[in-house]
């Protein structure tokens, strides 16, 4: 008899850790099912925008656009007849090299190396140039856009604004709402 009665005591300890273990599962998991509940009442606003739209389709950008090419127009024209002469220089020196005496080849060819290297060197001046003006106008850009997207987001209450995201829903998007404001603030 002490033999079953110790299988009882056992088996009723088993089965009231058993017990305990599943009312604690199911505690855990009634929590868990009430905590996205809870979050819900508490959603945070999240909006998201595209800047390379902002950066291409508003008004600003295309004036600024205008404004730069306006601006580097005569270096550009520069730099294409600077390579035409260069390319010409080029030619000339192929076709006639048979024919020249060495000396002649030689200052030709060290004529050519130069007219590169400055050709070359003013390139890369130009492009560094225009890379930092585009970024001056893309700065100021930037900068009207930030405060008009902190005005909507006090206004529209948005906890968040988002510019880089693989994939963002339509419903967030507020890149028009942004570029009308932009236009319009002009």
């Amino acid at each position: 008899m002490k033999t079953a009665s110790a299988t009882n005591t056992k088996s009723l300890g088993f089965s009231l850790a058993t017990s305990l273990a599943a009312s604690l599962a199911l505690a855990t998991l009634g929590w868990c099912t009430m905590a996205p509940a809870q979050a819900q009442t508490s959603l945070s606003r999240i909006a998201w925008l595209s800047p390379e739209r902002i950066y291409n389709e508003s008004k600003l950008a295309k004036l600024a656009s205008e404004k730069l090419q306006e601006e580097f127009k005569s270096r550009e024209k520069a730099m294409q007849e600077m390579e035409g002469r260069l390319k010409a220089a080029t030619a000339k020196l192929e076709k006639d090299a048979p024919s020249l005496a060495e000396a002649e080849r030689t200052r030709r060819q060290r004529d050519l190396f130069e007219l590169d290297k400055e050709f070359q060197r003013r390139q890369r001046e130009f492009r560094e140039d225009l890379s930092q003006r585009t970024n001056e106008e893309r700065q100021a850009i930037s900068d009207r856009a930030t405060k008009i997207i902190r005005q909507m987001a006090d206004t529209e209450g948005f906890d968040i604004v988002l510019q880089d995201a693989v994939w963002a829903s339509k419903r967030i998007d507020i890149t028009d709402k942004v570029l009308a404001a932009l236009d319009k603030d002009k």
